[in-house]
């Protein structure tokens, strides 16, 4: 995803989630530290940024979406992100948990990938304005 091969990512992530005999459980705890590590970026760009962090969602087609139309893993990312974002982990933890709950491994793929995403966009920008960003980010 980093080169910006995301294509089949999608599938891949899919795939690994199949397999794992605890998918659930790994993928909720891997989505929460990404979304952790999102947070933290978030507020550093927030921090005294000449420009604001803005959460948008977008459809296939390039238009923007409102969060409350767009597809059910969008939604929930957001929504964990968000609240991460505003200090409250239990809640993240909850969305995360309510996602996954019956989620098929492609629902879970699409969240997974989201929270890949971000990670990674959020890093670039804090790396182009020498703000913090994890070594195993970047790495």
């Amino acid at each position: 995803m980093r080169a910006g091969e995301d294509d089949g990512a999608l599938d891949r992530v899919a795939d690994e989630v199949r397999t794992a005999p605890d998918s659930h459980a790994d993928a909720r705890e891997l989505m929460l530290l990404l979304f952790r590590e999102c947070s933290a970026m978030v507020a550093a760009l927030g921090s005294g940024g000449t420009t604001p962090v803005k959460m948008q969602v977008y459809d296939d087609n390039g238009d923007e979406v409102p969060i409350d139309e767009a597809d059910p893993p969008v939604r929930t990312a957001v929504r964990t992100l968000l609240a991460e974002v505003h200090g409250d982990s239990e809640a993240a933890k909850a969305q995360l948990d309510i996602a996954l709950h019956d989620a098929a491994p492609e629902e879970m793929a699409v969240l997974m990938v989201q929270a890949l995403r971000w990670t990674l966009r959020l890093s670039e920008e804090c790396t182009k304005r020498d703000l913090p960003v994890p070594p195993w980010i970047t790495g």
